[in-house]
């Protein structure tokens, strides 16, 4: 990534763009998608948008069925069409809208078709067949893919990694623990390691195979594994080889035991109808273990497991895909920002109104208990947290946290509410727990760092651990600066050194949770003018050029996802985008740009680009699940992001 020079004369922002900016087209952008939101509020006052991922979950979902013997043609159907519109130019499928084609994508999407009926003589079928295999076939497959045609009887055991049940018996100490690895990771990994060790047969009543991916006979392939680019990852493979001899012949009473532990452990975690971690990868292997032990089907608690995975359909009329998860608190406290900051010049009644119905519905999600896995490295915490999901009491996250005290603080279009006091200290008082040595703040744990695991086979994914990261970190110095509590000063400062420590050389910073550099500079910036840095400062200055040298020629701004494995690539795409385009402005209005060309040139492509229903509709992906693996759209960025940078630029501009 190449450096930036900041000239002085950039912190002074300007006012050369005003003019460029309609006022009655503005104010009738800002009506309109005001108007979209309001009536895409749920009635309870909470909003869920769709959240798309890549088409391994929709392929997983009918592996699943198929794994338990089961057909529903008319969904599959559905789920068939969407997987073939989605088939790229390279013949494969990608992880995300117009990237590369990713082969373990590609093994599965290739599968789940095949299943549904898809001749394999097909011409889309024999294309991705050819491009599969012309990228080292099935055997070049992640770990998951492998585990998965493991399942089915395409591949033998010896060519997945050893994940033995017993890994639940570990001691605390041990370099190896659950509690070592992030949420998503434990919840995966524990019914995982209970499949694994047991080694079931999916019952695939149709027989279908896909032996023709593998370009030598899975049986007789000896290179599952890539080979090691450490001495620790060198170290980890021969353990590996080592662990299958063992696996092989385990003391039964020792695998007794550890299944055991492992569903004390899973048993209290299925969260009902919400699922195992609230995640689909999890979701799944709970069902296919329960079934594997034995519970019944029409019984709890496979059948709420199995519920769980059906509540992630997305069904319409000539398509089906299934969710990764759901995301109705984090939709819920963005939404609400965007309806704050529009309230702020124009306090109409319907604003009040919906953000009160909204805070309301958010109190009553507040997780006050101290339940949660986060308890066992910080039994003494009190509670006051958010999860991601609509419940999810295991697995709080500490940027919804923040984001919902941040909302409840700024209260509704009339100021701050005092019902939410207790609500909004809790919260302060939990974040602040949960602060990294380092000062930073992860997602949901603090110090999960132990970074030699992504060396272990099982972690070609290199997601295992949930270390801090610049965006988390910024949100909550948000929140924690507008609160401005006497007591929270040295947690205050430390985030912010974080964050000033994790600028990159060209001024931006690295987005975890969203596309990528811009949503990373965004966030930062916006937390910086919260903590009261000077506009002026060199850190701003930097991250204002950046974002200003990454404007496209149409005045919006795109960032695309292959910025995660090539960084030099960061704040460029082929388009823009709404979503990107509006964290870019809301950045630069945050460092005091909010005259400037560059904003008006953003503010007046969000006006032209909006559509008639008061939207916009972006294309692409808009966020990492895990960065090179896995990648998500969020359906609501690109309307609440928009609105929130429209009403702040009428605020800062406009109105004075």
């Amino acid at each position: 990534m190449r450096d930036v020079s900041v000239e002085p004369s950039m912190a002074t922002g300007g006012g050369a763009g005003e003019g460029l900016v309609d006022r009655h087209r503005l104010d009738a952008a800002i009506a309109a998608t005001r108007n979209a939101l309001l009536q895409s509020q749920h009635d309870n006052g909470h909003w869920c948008h769709e959240l798309e991922a890549d088409c391994t979950i929709p392929a997983e979902y009918v592996l699943m069925l198929h794994y338990f013997g089961e057909r529903e043609p008319e969904l599959e159907a559905k789920i068939g069409n969407y997987l073939r519109a989605r088939q790229g130019k390279d013949h494969g499928w990608p992880l995300y809208e117009s990237g590369a084609m990713d082969v373990s994508c590609s093994v599965k999407s290739y599968y789940a078709l095949k299943l549904i009926g898809d001749d394999p003589d097909a011409e889309h079928m024999q294309r991705a067949r050819q491009a599969i295999r012309a990228r080292g076939g099935a055997a070049r497959a992640n770990v998951f893919t492998r585990m998965t045609l493991a399942l089915f009887g395409e591949l033998p055991w010896r060519g997945v990694p050893v994940v033995p049940v017993e890994l639940v018996l570990l001691p605390r100490w041990f370099p190896v623990h659950l509690l070592k690895i992030s949420y998503w990771s434990r919840t995966v990994v524990t019914p995982l390691a209970v499949l694994c060790s047991l080694k079931p047969r999916a019952a695939n009543p149709l027989g279908v195979g896909i032996r023709e991916l593998f370009i030598t006979a899975p049986e007789d392939e000896r290179h599952y594994f890539d080979p090691p680019r450490t001495l620790l990852a060198r170290l980890f493979l021969w353990l590996d080889r080592f662990a299958h001899v063992l696996d092989a012949h385990p003391p039964k009473w020792l695998r007794r035991r550890a299944v055991k532990r492992a569903m004390d452990w899973m048993l209290p975690r299925l969260n009902g109808e919400d699922g195992l971690g609230a995640i689909f990868p999890a979701m799944v292997n709970a069902c296919e273990v329960l079934a594997l032990l034995g519970y019944d089907q029409n019984e709890s608690p496979l059948r709420e497991a199995r519920q769980s995975v059906r509540k992630l359909l997305i069904e319409k009329d000539t398509e089906a895909y299934c969710q990764p998860c759901v995301s109705p608190v984090w939709d819920t406290g963005l939404g609400c920002l965007a309806m704050q900051e529009d309230a702020r010049s124009h306090p109409l009644p319907e604003l009040q109104q919906s953000v009160t119905r909204a805070l309301d519905w958010l109190h009553e999600k507040q997780l006050t208990d101290e339940d949660g896995d986060w308890t066992l490295t910080h039994p003494r915490l009190p509670g006051g947290s958010w999860a991601f999901q609509y419940n999810n009491a295991a697995y709080p996250d500490l940027d919804d946290t923040a984001v919902m005290a941040w909302t409840m603080l700024r209260g509704g279009a009339d100021g701050a509410d005092t019902r939410y006091a207790e609500s909004i200290q809790r919260a302060a008082d939990w974040l602040i727990g949960m602060q990294s040595r380092n000062g930073g703040f992860a997602a949901f744990d603090s110090d999960n760092t132990h970074y030699w695991l992504n060396q272990i086979p099982f972690a070609d994914h290199g997601a295992l651990l949930d270390p801090p990261t610049s965006d988390v970190s910024a949100r909550v110095l948000t929140f924690l600066s507008a609160l401005a509590r006497p007591g929270d000063k040295r947690a205050r400062t430390r985030v912010l050194a974080y964050l000033r420590n994790s600028q990159t050389d060209a001024g931006c910073w690295f987005g975890r949770w969203g596309t990528n550099y811009i949503y990373g500079t965004w966030s930062a910036l916006m937390a910086l003018e919260a903590a009261g840095v000077d506009h002026g400062d060199a850190a701003v200055r930097r991250g204002v050029a950046w974002l200003k040298q990454c404007q496209r020629a149409d005045g919006g701004w795109g960032e695309t996802n292959d910025t995660y494995m090539d960084p030099g690539l960061a704040g460029t795409d082929s388009r823009s985008n709404a979503a990107q385009t509006a964290w870019a402005l809301l950045g630069l209005m945050a460092s005091g740009e909010g005259g400037s060309e560059a904003v008006a040139r953003g503010v007046q492509w969000l006006v032209q680009t909006q559509d008639q229903d008061g939207r916009w509709h972006d294309k692409g992906f808009n966020a990492p699940g895990f960065p090179r693996v896995f990648y998500l759209k969020y359906h609501g960025y690109s309307h609440y992001f928009p609105y929130w940078a429209l009403a702040r630029y009428r605020r800062c501009t406009v109105d004075g």
